[in-house]
């Protein structure tokens, strides 16, 4: 790609590596040199907490805010009830309209982390689709809006493709979603002026979607820009983890294991990690990216520190390297690890240190658990955990313990 930008957010996401592709450079780039650009990225209200995975379109919007643009939240209050069915191999779970609304107010918290909310003109906001979604009229619908999609187009992309070439049904209720979504861009262009939509590289055939209908109905120019999807340099997925999904919000994942997740990145992803999710100068991430041996280990912990005290702030982000130092260079026990707090009552019968395991988070099921010790895997108190049939009671806890699953995960044991 050789496209030079002339504005701020272009060059930004074309130096740190956000930009996948472009309903058109020039035309955006434009419209972005000219004044307060508003823009908006989806969020589908599924769960409680964003993840990592959310983590670099989160940044593309506190960017867009950084040179001067006005970042658009818009929450799926509306589309959450249908479901998105991009590259899924069956239907989400449908929610009901409580669960929903809880699962916004949660996602609401890490959102006000990243970008200012306000009323000025490079405020960002945040909406919920549900409403203009909420109050429509199905046969005005089809007659003002469905005529406009073709059935031959939609079927051409990618993620209905992928489940049609599996011969996995996919019900009339996803295929709404895509004329949902497409529908949410034309509300924000004619409410908001809203004139550029971001997602994911899987959302391409949906902005493309949209941007076509506002055409159409609006006669306005307006354009798409996805990010790449990310995966690490083995190949995986980026946001998840051994214990599971990487959630942002702290009371599901504490701001101790939020921090070692990026300390354990592997030394071919820091540079490009701390350009994405770091604010540090690029000059600085190319620089800190091609160090090796010990010296990438004091980069992978000035990508953890940067990323924690974006979105929990300094303070923990220090208390969470003073306690790997602790736990990890002294042996200690670390004051901000894990706790695993279990009462008397918990403990009348006994627990079995299996279970101690999976309950800490540091096995996904009991058969993990016994896997890890029979391999000597596991620890306690830094000792081997030999015997997969030892039980804890309320005497073995007077002082808390520490189990380790590997080098790199721990958890502290303490009873209420």
């Amino acid at each position: 790609m050789t496209y030079h930008p002339k504005s701020d957010f272009m060059a930004v996401m074309m130096q740190r590596g956000f930009l996948a592709d472009c309903t058109d450079y020039q035309g955006l780039d434009e419209a972005l040199s000219r004044g307060v650009t508003p823009a908006y990225i989806g969020y589908d209200a599924t769960a409680q907490s964003l993840h990592v995975g959310h983590l670099m379109n989160i940044m593309v919007l506190r960017w867009l805010q950084k040179t001067g643009h006005k970042p658009i939240t818009l929450m799926g209050g509306g589309t959450t009830k249908v479901g998105d069915p991009s590259f899924r191999s069956d239907e989400r779970p449908l929610l009901g309209p409580e669960q929903i609304d809880a699962n916004i107010a949660a996602m609401q918290q890490v959102f006000g982390k990243y970008l200012t909310y306000g009323d000025g003109p490079g405020d960002a906001i945040m909406l919920n689709n549900a409403e203009w979604l909420d109050s429509l009229n199905y046969l005005d619908f089809l007659r003002d809006i469905g005529r406009h999609f073709s059935v031959n187009r939609m079927l051409s992309f990618e993620s209905v493709k992928s489940r049609l070439d599996r011969e996995q049904s996919l019900s009339f209720l996803e295929f709404n979603y895509m004329i949902l979504q497409a529908y949410d861009f034309l509300e924000l262009n004619r409410r908001y002026g809203c004139m550029l939509q971001m997602g994911g590289s899987d959302q391409w055939g949906n902005i493309i979607n949209g941007i076509d209908l506002t055409r159409r109905v609006l006669d306005q120019e307006i354009y798409g820009l996805t990010t790449p999807l990310l995966t690490t340099s083995d190949g995986r997925k980026m946001g998840k983890s051994a214990g599971g999904a990487v959630w942002l919000n702290g009371d599901m994942l504490s701001p101790y294991e939020f921090w070692q997740f990026w300390r354990n990145t592997t030394d071919a992803d820091t540079g490009k990690f701390l350009k994405i999710f770091t604010e540090l100068p690029v000059e600085e991430c190319d620089r800190l990216g091609v160090l090796e041996g010990s010296e990438i280990n004091a980069a992978k912990i000035i990508l953890a520190n940067e990323v924690t005290t974006l979105l929990h702030g300094a303070d923990a982000a220090k208390a969470a390297e003073t306690t790997a130092r602790e736990v990890f260079e002294k042996g200690g026990v670390g004051e901000d690890l894990p706790t695993l707090t279990l009462s008397a009552d918990e403990l009348r019968d006994g627990l079995s240190i299996v279970q101690a395991l999976v309950k800490s988070g540091l096995a996904g099921s009991g058969k993990e658990a016994k896997r890890l010790i029979a391999e000597n895997g596991a620890r306690l108190n830094d000792e081997p955990l030999t015997n997969a049939g030892l039980m804890l009671d309320a005497a073995a806890l007077t002082q808390p313990i520490k189990l380790s699953a590997g080098k790199k995960r721990h958890a502290l044991v303490q009873l209420g």
